[in-house]
């Protein structure tokens, strides 16, 4: 018999073992810092959207020095009583889901502001784009979507929860 077969084979698990070394596993549900806040909130992993969502209200875009930037309240609980001010990196355009749509308004579409946020899940730090949306009606007040598990390298395992354990970054948000 010819070693071709085992070379081949053994070579494709050492392709997969290296690949999986540069991943972090986390469960469908994590707890998540936000340093620049000062607070640990659930968050719920989703790779079926692809930017983060956190619960905000009373959004507003204001211009400051011909900038534009987004003021808003943290909709997470009562504690959150002073406006956090932010540049606005972009305007998303977030698909609605067919209870959402209004007829009337033409627009199949919510249009949301982004902003860049530090985020902490495991011992990884990065920053992510994160849009804005009073989420207070969900279980979960951060959503986090397929762009930003890229940059977190997550490999998501449905059956956990809480894979990750509390947030310790102990890896710098570097662009990797």
């Amino acid at each position: 018999m010819s070693l071709k077969p085992y070379l081949l084979l053994f070579g494709l698990i050492g392709c997969a073992s290296a690949v999986g070394a540069e991943k972090n596993i986390y469960g469908l549900n994590e707890n998540v810092a936000l340093p620049e806040f000062g607070l640990e909130v659930q968050a719920k992993l989703d790779t079926g959207a692809q930017t983060a969502s956190l619960s905000a209200r009373d959004i507003e875009r204001f211009k400051r020095k011909g900038e534009s930037w987004v003021r808003f309240y943290l909709a997470i609980d009562d504690a959150h009583e002073h406006p956090i001010e932010r540049p606005l990196m972009r305007v998303s355009k977030i698909k609605r889901r067919a209870g959402d749509f209004d007829p009337e308004e033409d627009k199949s579409y919510t249009a949301r502001p982004v902003i860049e946020l530090e985020l902490c899940m495991g011992k990884v730090k990065r920053n992510v784009e994160v849009n804005l949306t009073d989420r207070t009606a969900f279980q979960y007040p951060l959503l986090i979507g397929s762009d930003a598990l890229t940059r977190f390298g997550a490999l998501i395992d449905p059956s956990l929860s809480y894979a990750a354990g509390k947030p310790g970054c102990l890896k710098d948000s570097a662009d990797e």
